[in-house]
């Protein structure tokens, strides 16, 4: 039956498709607006310093780990984790349920972005001046003295797109508008994936390649922007005190695991349908500095408009009122205003944010709250359990005895002792002091009352709650002493040997509890069968 299951397995029509899909899947919005916003929010340069170091002693290995673990067992997350390790695998579904709830919230940018572009069809952009009905009167388009100014393109998002109120307390009318575009954006990510990997390999290569020609175009003309010389000053001079920050951190070690979707299952779906034989190392580089070259690119691109806002407003860069995603609604957008041909490049500049969300692929305090909440607190509890579940119990020599079998070569010592020591450790250190320094979400100024904190937690354990549950659902049906159960539930594979014990009899209503979501959480399915059957 396994043999029969492997026969039919799709596969990419071309491994380059694999390699775009991925690159595609690590690059997104993440790179367009958080990495920008925590620099930002870290003192700029010195972000860097910890973002890199992590991409290499964290970023690099754990992709490659998953990548080997996806390729060699060719099963989506959930699987894939149950056969490594019984024990944790949890791991699999709560990656698949912080997959759906990511993809919820980050739809709503794509939403933003398709209100954006359907706005960019005029011949003078909304935003480009303050005399409409939503500006104030502190409203600038010009260079000012007022400190409190804010420019028009920040009064069109909040006032116009947002109708932004005062508080999450406070919820404000539906805007049928953005409900509809909704709906639209859902629409649009279902026609992308729903054939599987044989339709998606063939997108990929637009909507991988897209966004550089834009961005490109963004930095040619926001260089020469005055003030842009200072924004980008701001973006590669560090502030050394802010290293002592373990917050900083914290971010940039979550930058990278949400950047590069480390944890969050969909590489190792998406590396499931590779050859037997594929060189995982190559697309491991490929994949990874792809996306960390991208954010420092896209770095120097809002930095740049950085500087120019700041001309405008005649306040420092480290002032300027601009939080999440308003990076991208907000900064972006008053460069196009200078741009010849405006409504032109900021269609363009929506569109490629709409194939950057299909391809990583609520108001704004909702957004802000689940973000935080998702992105940093969910995102390393279970990186720290994957990095146990694979490193420690299915176990480094185990993984490096896979990868030799696949591609006739070991893994480098480098990647060995990553795996069995620094990763491990790192992630626990990181997620030691990201409980114990935690600070509550915020947007600009605004701090959430507790209650909503609390929502904020009980998002958390949306997904982490899988972990100990599914844990206690294998120790409950394994047959035997609790001895027993334990060290048969920490052996790889253990459990294919007993198709007739009670965990296998009751294995299909477990993975049922677990919405058929993955075809939503990236950009194939994590399924275990040919596209359509959702089987995890």
């Amino acid at each position: 039956m396994a043999e029969e299951e492997e026969a039919c397995r799709p596969t990419w029509s071309r491994q380059i498709e694999f390699t775009l899909a991925g690159i595609g899947c690590a690059v997104g919005l993440g790179n367009i607006w958080r990495f920008p916003y925590l620099c930002y929010r870290s003192g700029g340069g010195a972000f860097l310093v910890p973002y890199l170091l992590m991409l290499v002693v964290l970023g690099i290995p754990l992709l490659h780990m998953e990548l080997t673990l996806g390729q060699y067992l060719r099963r989506g997350p959930v699987l894939a984790l149950t056969k490594a390790c019984p024990l944790l695998k949890g791991v699999g579904m709560a990656t698949v349920a912080i997959s759906f709830i990511m993809c919820t919230y980050y739809n709503v940018i794509i939403t933003w972005a398709l209100y954006y572009m359907f706005s960019s069809f005029r011949s003078e952009l909304l935003w480009e001046n303050c005399n409409n009905t939503w500006n104030t009167a502190n409203c600038t388009d010009r260079v000012t003295n007022s400190s409190s100014s804010s420019t028009a393109s920040q009064q069109f998002f909040n006032y116009k797109v947002l109708e932004r109120t005062s508080g999450v307390e406070e919820t404000g009318s539906l805007r049928w508008e953005l409900f509809l575009l909704l709906l639209l954006a859902w629409i649009l990510v279902y026609l992308c994936i729903f054939q599987g990997v044989k339709s998606t390999g063939k997108v990929v290569y637009f909507t991988a390649l897209f966004p550089y020609v834009i961005l490109l175009a963004l930095l040619i003309n926001n260089v020469q922007l005055p003030g842009a010389i200072d924004g980008i000053r701001f973006f590669i001079i560090p502030e050394w005190d802010k290293l002592l920050n373990v917050e900083v951190w914290i971010n940039a070690a979550a930058q990278i695991f949400n950047s590069i979707g480390i944890g969050f299952g969909s590489l190792m779906a998406m590396a499931s349908y590779n050859s037997y034989n594929n060189n995982i190392l190559k697309d491991t580089l490929a994949i990874s500095i792809t996306n960390s070259v991208t954010s420092i690119f896209a770095g120097f691109v809002i930095f740049s408009a950085f500087g120019y806002m700041s001309h405008l407003q005649n306040v420092p860069v480290s002032e300027i009122a601009v939080d999440g995603p308003g990076l991208v609604f907000v900064v972006y957008p008053q460069a196009f205003a200078t741009m010849p041909v405006a409504p032109l490049w900021a269609f363009l500049f929506f569109f490629m944010l709409l194939c950057l969300g299909l391809d990583s692929q609520v108001g704004i305090y909702v957004f802000q709250l689940m973000d935080h909440y998702t992105a940093i607190v969910s995102i390393m509890f279970l990186a720290f359990f994957e990095v146990v579940a694979v490193c420690w119990l299915y176990g480094v020599k185990r993984l490096s005895s896979n990868l030799l079998e696949m591609t006739g070569k070991r893994p480098s010592i480098f990647f060995r002792v990553c795996w069995w020591v620094i990763c491990p450790v790192l992630i626990t250190v990181i997620l030691v002091f990201s409980v114990i320094q935690f600070k509550p979400a915020r947007y600009e100024d605004y701090i959430y009352p507790p209650w909503a904190q609390g929502v904020g937690w009980l998002i958390a354990l949306a997904s982490i709650i899988w972990i100990p549950l599914a844990a206690v659902h294998t120790l409950w049906l394994l047959p035997g002493s609790f001895t027993e159960r334990l060290k048969k539930s920490i052996t790889p594979f253990s459990l294919d040997e007993d198709s007739e014990s009670p965990y296998y009899q009751q294995k299909g209503a477990i993975l049922e509890v677990i919405p058929n979501i993955a075809v939503i959480s990236s950009i194939v399915p994590l399924s275990d069968k040919p596209p359509i059957q959702t089987n995890l």
